[in-house]
């Protein structure tokens, strides 16, 4: 992993904290941001003692969109972006978006300041966004003449209608964290996204873990699909593989004693992404 664009760091109560760390450059995605945040998803992905990820950038934005000026100087240019690894579903520059949907354990977006382009992007491939009322959103890519391309297609339309993605796309507009908020771009909006990110992942964090697990796959899986059997029988296939097991239990014992539950970290493979 590239350390000196992304940090992780994970506490004892299984919330793993992703950190862009460019501040000078809002958090700007260059090639060693691409490869430190698809590391950190990749490395996140197999740890089951994560129990919820926040990720946010560090300085005054969550992250203001591709450095252009940075691939232009390199060889290739942006045309590596475009680059798919055979057997990877998502290309080079989607997998920051993409791989968020692997990791198990749900991915939360602390935004603030500029969250533009690549970097709404990759707040849209977590699984809740919450963002500063100020906050400014835009899918920007317009403004260079391109579409977004950077896995949008799997996220925007969970979100929002049609006409308010085309809106959004064909202008480029920005928008404030308020108005996201009212177009369903983002969760909620916090006065410190941040510390309201840390506290959601720290309740999530509380719950059984398998059972979260399950429930991130059975919503990324099924949501906008239209295959009703396959998505009632993938319900009953996850529920099947936590009843009676040690989590189901543990969280059925502390709902009767009002102890706080002992999870374990999760085995069941039923319930990976």
């Amino acid at each position: 992993m590239s350390e000196d664009r992304v940090r992780v760091q994970v506490g004892a109560n299984g919330v793993a904290t992703v950190t862009m760390v460019r501040a000078d450059k809002h958090n700007a995605l260059d090639q060693a941001m691409f490869d430190g945040l698809m590391g950190a998803a990749e490395q996140l992905r197999g740890d089951r003692s994560v129990r919820a990820v926040v990720l946010h950038g560090e300085g005054k934005s969550f992250c203001s969109g591709l450095d252009v000026a940075s691939f232009m100087g390199g060889r290739g240019g942006t045309n590596t972006l475009l680059t798919r690894e055979k057997g990877r579903v998502a290309n080079f520059a989607q997998r920051v978006t993409y791989d968020w949907s692997l990791v198990p354990a749900p991915v939360i977006a602390a935004i603030h300041g500029n969250c533009f382009g690549g970097g709404l992007q990759i707040a849209l491939g977590s699984d809740i966004r919450i963002a500063a009322q100020d906050a400014k959103l835009s899918i920007m890519e317009i403004k260079w003449g391109l579409v977004p391309d950077m896995g949008i297609t799997q996220t925007l339309p969970r979100l929002v209608a049609i006409d308010v993605a085309k809106e959004l796309t064909f202008t480029g507009r920005i928008v404030s964290g308020s108005e996201a908020l009212a177009l369903g771009l983002v969760t909620r909006t916090a006065e410190d996204p941040l510390a309201a990110a840390l506290a959601l992942a720290d309740e999530i964090a509380q719950k059984s873990p398998d059972a979260i697990r399950a429930a991130k796959r059975l919503y990324n899986e099924t949501w906008v699909s239209d295959d009703s059997a396959s998505a009632l029988k993938l319900e009953s296939e996850l529920q099947s593989g936590l009843i009676g097991k040690p989590n189901q239990l543990a969280a059925v014992m502390a709902g009767m004693s009002g102890e706080p539950p002992v999870f374990t970290d999760p085995t069941d493979e039923t319930t990976r992404s």
